[in-house]
């Protein structure tokens, strides 16, 4: 997937090939390829052709033990633009050296690579991934940040660094997909897609996974972990710092060792980002007016509230109210830059996305989004 040329009419399909390796996960693969489908329904154009692809071409059990048979296998000459690996379930055990030596070629030729779920894994283990930012489901966060050093991991919940794109795994890779329709195609058509998958709203890389806390500490810190709780149940009104340390039978000092220690901050400023991200969740997702929103995440003034909303956000908290009002894009607190060009290369013929192309011009929301006259 990349930008389209600019000042031309003429649309090239972009042939993006799903690898899947053994134990991948369902609900990721599938929440990529349905954006692709609804692009070219919602646009009436073949956008994107896609095919699933195992190295040999054999069928290959995903995590819920549903077997998939491929549309291809990967060694067939398939001219694409954009090869995804979708991993899942013990991850260094679905490929071999064949995987990474085939990544490697695609490479060479020029495709875009992406992973989701755990199939960035593939990448970094081929050296694809070095000096790029990735993101991984957080299960498999830590391991992977210590096996491979040159990869810059992240825990957004999917990254776009240049030709290459990761995604965390579940319903995410919607959000990465329609943030690359959106790159190419306009915004227009990533928030019709939105809206036909009743989507609150599209995420995008400033969204973090949440890691639960007891997977990162394990059971060596029980009374952290019982602190963060008593935060997040008690955003609205919050605990004094001096009550929180007398609740877990520690004295202040204490506490404030294992929040540096384990967390890297202070109690107080650890509570301030949870009320913060409580604020931007009640921002994105409702109508609250702000000074309801300051008040239900515990601040006593909306001035106040503002000035911590822009110094930890970026923004200010009624630039995102009014975005939302707006139903324009979200302001985007990191910006990736454009993906690169991609020369254009011949469809193929006798697809399965063809075929759902033909079958989607029997819905009435064919052809609804007119991609000439994109605002």
């Amino acid at each position: 997937m990349a930008n389209p040329s600019s000042g031309s009419d003429v649309r090239t399909v972009r042939s993006v090939g799903f690898l899947l390796l053994n134990n991948f996960t369902m609900i990721s693969l599938a929440s990529a390829v349905e954006a692709l489908r609804m692009a070219n329904q919602l646009s009436g154009e073949q956008l994107y052709e896609w095919h699933t692809l195992t190295l040999d071409g054999e069928p290959v059990s995903a995590s819920d033990g549903i077997k998939i048979t491929p549309d291809a296998g990967a060694l067939d000459n398939l001219g694409l633009d954009t090869v995804i690996v979708c991993g899942g379930v013990n991850v260094a055990k679905s490929y071999d050296k064949t995987h990474l030596n085939w990544l490697k070629e695609m490479d060479r030729k020029g495709c875009n690579l992406g992973g989701i779920c755990t199939g960035a894994h593939a990448l970094a283990t081929a050296g694809l991934l070095d000096g790029y930012d990735c993101s991984v489901h957080w299960e498999y966060l830590a391991a992977m940040q210590e096996a491979f050093p040159h990869v810059r991991f992240t825990s957004s919940l999917f990254s776009l660094d240049r030709n290459r794109f990761t995604a965390s795994g579940g319903t995410v890779p919607l959000d990465m997909m329609l943030k690359l329709i959106k790159q190419e195609h306009g915004y227009r058509l990533s928030a019709a897609i939105s809206e036909m998958f009743i989507c609150d709203r599209i995420r995008d890389e400033s969204d973090q996974q949440k890691v639960p806390l007891r997977h990162v500490l394990g059971t060596s810190q029980p009374k952290l972990v019982e602190v963060v709780a008593l935060m997040e149940a008690n955003i609205e009104e919050p605990i004094e710092m001096d009550e929180l340390a007398e609740y877990v039978g520690l004295s202040r000092r204490q506490l404030e060792r294992l929040f540096q220690k384990y967390l890297d901050c202070s109690p107080s400023k650890y509570y301030l980002k949870l009320r913060l991200l409580r604020a931007r969740q009640l921002l994105m997702q409702n109508t609250m007016p702000i000074v309801e929103v300051a008040a239900a995440c515990g601040f006593v003034s909306t001035p106040h509230f503002s000035k911590c909303y822009r110094e930890h956000m970026g923004v200010p908290p009624s630039e995102e109210r009014a975005a939302v009002k707006k139903g324009a894009p979200l302001p985007e607190l990191d910006t990736q830059p454009p993906l690169p060009k991609r020369k254009q290369v011949q469809p193929l013929q006798d697809t399965r996305s063809s075929e759902v192309f033909s079958e989607a011009k029997k819905e009435s929301t064919f052809g609804s989004v007119n991609l000439k006259d994109k605002s």
